[in-house]
């Protein structure tokens, strides 16, 4: 049999293969690419609510997907190093566990000097737990206190734990909270620059101040004195116990803001023990806040 092609024929096959080879590759634009912000994943260890030992704790925080923890101050340090070795975990930052009742900014100095050294101790646990930010609440201006005493006070004893924080290169970074203290990004970047140390930034936390003004609306004026975020979701019927896209914070818009300055650090995650119970439920909460981080 002869398997030799006709001329007429073969050339209609060339032809046709030469055009599909010319053929232009479909157009793929930046937005059909889904954008990975450079924010990293992580909770605060006190609202995690599965139980078990802390290295159980930790473990079951990396299996569903987030990439460090919040520990306390004032912990067991062999207890947190041993979790977070084990679970392979990261120290995104160590919150102060004495600025709600040894505030910096109380009548009594005695008292604020306790305050101090809970600040001083937060940062020894950081340096510990190779964490690079504290977060401080800086004082409460209510019960006796006046706004402009708890400016005053809290600047003197946050100048007072600077050397100590330089010493062990860890930064303290200023927390927003319903403390009826500093409620808008201005009045923060007033504060920032009264204390004016590289030293000291803002720990930055979305949900607080939703009630008082938008959230997207304080990293344009804060700027790179962002070194840490509070994810957190508010609804301002149910407050804080709602699921992520279930409350009034424009996540969109808080994201874009956060692009916008270029942030590019731990995004901790503070909702309620009550949505991580058990791995499952953490499992499902890591998925939503990875849907905030894309928004």
């Amino acid at each position: 049999m002869n398997s030799t092609l006709p001329r007429r024929d073969f050339l209609k096959l060339a032809a046709a293969a030469s055009a599909t080879v010319l053929l232009p590759a479909p157009l793929i634009t930046a937005a059909d690419v889904p954008k990975k912000r450079p924010i990293k994943k992580a909770i605060m260890g006190g609202t995690v609510g599965l139980k078990g030992s802390l290295v159980e704790k930790y473990k079951a925080l990396k299996a569903a997907g987030f990439e460090g923890v919040e520990p306390m101050s004032h912990m067991n340090q062999e207890e947190v190093v041993k979790a977070l070795d084990e679970s392979g975990l990261k120290a995104a930052s160590v919150c102060c566990n004495t600025h709600w009742h040894l505030t910096l900014s109380h009548p009594d100095p005695a008292l604020r000097e306790k305050g101090l050294e809970g600040l001083k101790q937060a940062l020894r646990d950081a340096k510990r737990y190779d964490a690079t930010s504290v977060l401080l609440v800086p004082g409460v201006a209510r019960n006796g206190v006046t706004y402009e005493q708890c400016w005053e006070r809290s600047i003197a004893e946050i100048r007072k734990a600077i050397p100590l924080a330089e010493e062990v290169g860890v930064k303290i970074a200023v927390e927003n909270v319903w403390n009826d203290f500093i409620k808008t990004p201005e009045e923060a970047k007033r504060y920032l620059d009264e204390i004016n140390s590289p030293t000291v930034g803002w720990h930055f936390d979305i949900g607080n101040m939703i009630k008082f003004n938008p959230a997207e609306t304080w990293p344009p004026v804060l700027g790179k004195r962002i070194l840490r975020l509070h994810i957190k979701e508010y609804g301002k019927a149910k407050g804080f116990d709602v699921q992520y896209f279930e409350g009034d914070n424009n996540w969109p818009a808080i994201m874009k803001a956060l692009d916008d300055i270029g942030y590019e650090g731990w995004g901790i995650t503070e909702q309620p023990g009550g949505q991580t119970k058990d791995l499952e439920s953490l499992k499902a909460f890591s998925e939503r806040l990875d849907r905030v981080f894309a928004s």
